[in-house]
């Protein structure tokens, strides 16, 4: 099981995509004895991966300590960066603590696209730059592409840049409206462009050495079953099931796009949210309405429950943007 907190809102981009409306930090997040206890309650209820992320986690002066008391706990500490304020002593400090990876942000292989995207002019170069200093100081990383209608066919090359740049993974996160990408609603992929770049990005993972898995497109599941290629993962969405997210004041939610506050670790336990809410409760259920009930593979793809929760206003309505119907792949 796997834990993703939003340390802070603070963020030195202003992404268009967004989930969290970074920029400013929150008033009222969780301070450092906050954290440390709310590290103790993660490892007591059984799970094994805690992701750091924002905003910019390397915007709090304590994450350092954060990783390192996360590490001593038994759980496996890696954080969600931006990439551009890891500096070759940055690396090497969160080596120290007991950070085993990091996941950084490319979007385009064109500079200018991705500084657009992340609404800064030096985001590019230094992005690259920490993935360098990563590599430098041997922190593992790999490579966070978020998938737009502009950039899709530029998957394929971001993975050989991965390569390039020594890069263990390349995740592709197919977004879900939610924080400032519903403004950027338009320009996400639908049901027919979904399938086909799953399609590639399965097909491109027999060429290459390093780790790819969509994100938020659990359909991929399904789809590798299908062409016969045999993946390490059990199940596309893991929203409620076996991952949630906290905020930067605490509040938990299913995952970072199901917008859903489910009690706050301030007033209640996160392992009693995470053993007693019923909304976590009902996903665990997987009695999934419409195509996705019905599905065959609902138990190792599950549908993105945040999408279906956007579009329908029922986050255990069906995907939206699956092809896959009746045991066929219609076209549309």
């Amino acid at each position: 099981m796997l834990v993703s907190w939003n340390t802070t809102n603070a963020c030195n981009l202003y992404c268009k995509h967004c989930y969290r409306d970074s920029g400013i930090k929150a008033e009222e997040e969780l301070n450092t004895a906050e954290g440390l206890k709310l590290i103790d309650e993660i490892a007591a209820a059984g799970f094994k991966i805690m992701i750091f992320s924002g905003g910019e986690p390397l915007m709090r002066e304590d994450i350092y300590q954060l990783i390192k008391h996360a590490s001593a706990k038994g759980l496996r500490p890696v954080l969600g960066s931006n990439g551009t304020l890891i500096t070759p002593e940055v690396a090497r400090k969160l080596k120290e603590a007991g950070a085993l990876a990091v996941g950084i942000s490319l979007d385009s292989i064109d500079p200018l696209r991705h500084n657009d995207f992340r609404s800064s002019s030096a985001a590019w170069q230094g992005t690259v730059d920490g993935m360098r200093a990563c590599r430098e100081a041997g922190l593992p990383f790999q490579v966070h592409t978020t998938v737009m209608d502009w950039n899709s066919g530029e998957i394929e090359d971001l993975t050989d840049l991965s390569v390039k740049l020594g890069a263990r993974g390349h995740h592709i996160f197919f977004m879900v409206p939610t924080g400032r990408a519903v403004n950027i609603e338009e320009e996400t992929l639908r049901a027919k462009e979904y399938e086909e770049l799953l399609e590639r990005i399965i097909k491109k993972q027999s060429q290459v050495d390093i780790e790819l898995k969509p994100t938020c497109a659990p359909q991929f599941m399904r789809i590798a079953r299908q062409l016969g290629v045999d993946m390490r993962f059990s199940r596309g969405c893991l929203a409620g099931t076996a991952y949630c997210i906290i905020s930067p004041k605490g509040d938990v939610q299913p995952c970072a796009y199901l917008d859903i506050p489910l009690g706050n670790v301030r007033q209640v336990p996160f392992g009693q949210i995470w053993r007693e809410n019923e909304v976590l409760k009902r996903l665990r259920t997987m009695d999934y309405d419409g195509g996705c009930g019905k599905c065959e593979f609902k138990k190792i793809c599950g549908g993105c429950r945040a999408r279906a929760y956007f579009y329908h206003g029922d986050y255990m309505a069906e995907e939206p943007w699956c092809l896959y119907r009746e045991g066929k792949v219609n076209q549309l």
